[in-house]
Formats: C-alpha cells, structure tokens, sequence
C-alpha cells in the first residue's frame, strides 16, 4: 500500500469522525428510584449500545445549543443518600449557564431545587467513557500527517 493510500484512508476517517461530532446530541430519558435505565451508574456511552437494547427509555437527541444536562431531583434532603424517590434526568439544555463552564452543582430547576451538571459536546452526558476517540484522532493528526507530507515531498 502507498503512502498516498494511506494518507488518503487516515483523512477520510477523520472526516467521517469529524462530521459525527459537528452536530451535536445529548442523551435523553428520565427514570425514578433503582429501575430506571437514566439513573446513575448510567451505562450507554454511545449510540450502538442503545440500538441494541429495545424499550430502555433512553434515545439521543440532536441539540442546537450543544449543552446537556443531568438533573438529579429529589422530594427531600435524606434522599440523596438513597436511591429511592431520586428522579434522573438527561436533556438538551436551550443554553449553558452564563459564564460558559462545564459544573455541576444545586440549582433552581423549573421551581424546585435539583442537582444538575451541564456539559457541552456530543452526548456528554453520558456514562464517563476510559478513553476519547477524538483525542486518538487528534493525536494521529498531529503525529502521523506530517511524517506522510515528509515523506510524500520527498517521494
């Protein structure tokens, strides 16, 4: 194989990775108490393992603002403590907060005080994933491009 085809390949798999992530979604559910499937110890990280289960309540969602949430809501303050009665939810938020950070933290929530996260990217409101495939591509980028254009000039 050539160092064009291989330049070729490794560009194209960046494309194609680059356009998943220029629209962005978030997870989308909510469940109460040790049932649901929003609740934490969330386990979807991407798309295909929510294709494989059917009937789980959890779907994604494009979001225009690119900011999503986690709202943990409870009846009352012993309930943090237990799963019982803690009402998860995962949104699309119409904006971020003011200052732009990514935190989590009390808030006031459609007239209740909720523990919320608000994060921005494509469905980063999910399960924390080991290891980024963006950061991969990026570091492919900046390690393996200019060896091919090296060795490209030079061919």
């Amino acid at each position: 194989m050539s160092n064009k085809s291989i330049l070729i390949i490794l560009l194209v798999s960046l494309l194609i990775n680059f356009s998943d992530s220029v629209v962005k979604r978030c997870f989308s559910c909510r469940s109460r108490g040790d049932l649901g499937s929003c609740k934490d110890r969330f386990k979807y990280t991407n798309l295909t393992q929510i294709s494989l289960e059917s009937g789980i309540g959890v779907e994604a969602v494009p979001c225009a603002s690119g900011w999503c949430g986690k709202i943990i809501e409870t009846r009352n303050s012993d309930a943090k403590e237990q799963e019982f009665d803690t009402a998860t939810q995962r949104t699309c938020l119409q904006r971020g907060p003011s200052d732009g950070e990514e935190r989590c933290d009390d808030t006031m929530w459609e007239y209740k005080k909720v523990f919320m996260c608000f994060c921005h990217g494509d469905l980063c409101n999910n399960a924390p994933a080991a290891f980024k495939s963006f950061n991969f591509y990026i570091l492919a980028l900046t390690l393996v491009i200019p060896i091919l254009f090296a060795q490209l000039l030079n061919s």
